[in-house]
């Protein structure tokens, strides 16, 4: 045996003798060098250690050496390797606003908006009108005060940023009073117990995890207090024997008691969702007519907007977070900025923000629509006798932490498969060019029509027919 493995041993072709392969000639042409010669050395030895591995003289009759064949497995590993990291993905997985596939897709007209902005010089900080510096935030704040009827506005990196900055400007060295049930964590364990701390902020705890009542509220406040703040739980929900504190209550509490009040609405929205059949959500201009002193909300949720922290409110309080040494390290590049002004411009025509920007979209697409998309995609792709293939109707979901308890109705193709794990099915649609993402449940691969955009049909179909012939 021992023979037979240097045998085997000896047929393996120099470095230079497969690099003369045709395929990798032409990649040589498109790819570094360098590249090319590390993934022929790596298949060269992943092929001697598999021969230094067998335990049977027909495993080592299996293996193929051959440059050519060398050549082939050394083409996959230079793919692999010249794929971006970060790429786009099928998100089939009924949930829109899904954490891990970055949240919001952006409207076409922010991307054109990045890539004007990324391809050129651009006035981020330099008015044209004067000549002179000026402030990056003035690209965006004359529309969100327009869109939400504040005072004054300022955005930075995400809506953790936000919160931080806001609490670390008004409240640090000082105390701030939140509902025991307000007390949230948001993705990744970042919870605002801490985000206060490290503000500098002095956490006041004021009633039970379901029941709060203004005069707790009151009853807390003393000549350390500097702020009132309520949060909107927009990733959980509290139910059955509550009590909550409505914010035009905080408001005139507050303005007796001549201390600010700050609420974080989380996702943020500009538009009633409820005439779409979706529970109602607190939109930004209400807290601001209500007379929250400072609004709180994240630009990539329910907004559908890029990643950033969006503050809104009166200007004597955005004027200090405007003055805090912790904005430059909050703040968002000019792409955001480019991207979030274009998706703003949107909503200034209600119509066509429903239209053009892909999470207002989703959410409010007939059924039908998606039935109709379902099954022109089952009549390309045929079952056979490998695989089970129809339609299905499975609730979809919001995600994001944004509305956690509706359910969206919705459409989905379903793959079943036969001789096959599903595992290994999941797997193969992962590692697909593009990725596939999906869910399974009972048994079967779903692909969901409302998480999917129409113009990623005809490429979920071709993909999918490249993984059901493998």
């Amino acid at each position: 045996m021992a023979e037979n493995r240097q045998q085997y041993l000896r047929l393996l072709p120099a470095v230079e003798k497969v690099l003369r392969e045709k395929p990798l000639l032409e990649i040589l042409e498109a790819v570094p060098r360098k590249i090319v010669v590390e993934a022929v050395q790596e298949v060269i030895e992943a092929k001697r250690a598999l021969i230094q591995g067998a335990v049977s003289e027909q495993e080592l009759r299996q293996m193929d050496c051959s440059s050519q064949n060398l050549a082939g497995e050394a083409l996959e590993k230079i793919q692999q390797k010249m794929n971006p990291s970060l790429r786009p993905v099928l998100n089939a997985t009924g949930v829109l606003l899904h954490t891990n596939l970055g949240r919001a897709p952006l409207a076409d007209g922010a991307i054109d908006a990045i890539a004007q902005v990324g391809r050129n010089y651009s006035n981020l900080e330099l008015s044209l009108e004067s000549g002179k510096r000026s402030s990056r935030y003035e690209h965006v704040e004359e529309l969100l005060c327009r869109l939400t009827g504040a005072e004054s506005a300022l955005v930075v990196n995400n809506n953790a940023g936000a919160v931080f900055l806001a609490l670390n400007s008004l409240s640090s060295g000082r105390e701030a009073i939140v509902s025991r049930g307000e007390l949230v964590e948001i993705g990744g364990s970042f919870r605002l117990p801490e985000v206060m701390a490290q503000s500098g902020t002095t956490l006041v705890e004021v009633g039970t995890t379901n029941k709060c009542f203004l005069k707790d509220y009151s009853k807390a406040i003393n000549a350390n207090t500097a702020l009132l703040l309520k949060v909107h739980t927009s990733n959980y929900k509290i139910v059955g024997f509550t009590s909550a504190v409505p914010l035009s209550s905080l408001v005139k509490l507050a303005k007796e008691k001549q201390i600010a009040v700050m609420e974080d609405l989380g996702s943020g929205v500009l538009f009633d969702l409820s005439k779409f059949g979706l529970p109602y959500e607190p939109r930004v201009q209400d807290s601001v007519a209500a007379g929250a002193d400072v609004v709180t909300f994240s630009g990539d949720k329910l907004l559908g907007g890029p990643q950033a922290g969006i503050i809104v409110g009166k200007k004597q309080y955005i004027d200090l977070m405007k003055k805090n040494q912790f904005l430059r390290a909050l703040r968002v590049d000019k792409l955001t900025l480019a991207a979030l002004e274009a998706t703003l411009r949107l909503y200034l025509d209600e119509e066509k923000a429903l239209r053009e920007i892909p999470i207002l979209r989703m959410l409010t697409v007939p059924d039908d629509l998606l039935a109709a998309r379902a099954e022109a995609i089952v009549s390309k792709i045929k079952s056979n006798a490998d695989y089970a293939i129809g339609i299905s109707r499975e609730k979809a979901r919001v995600g994001g932490g944004s509305l956690p308890l509706v359910l969206l109705s919705s459409v989905q193709v379903f793959l079943e498969p036969k001789k096959t794990s599903i595992a290994a099915v999941v797997k193969r649609l992962r590692q697909a060019n593009p990725p596939v993402l999906t869910r399974v449940k009972r048994n079967r691969i779903l692909f969901d029509m409302r998480s999917l955009q129409e113009e990623e049909d005809e490429l979920l179909v071709k993909t999918l027919l490249k993984v059901l012939a493998q």
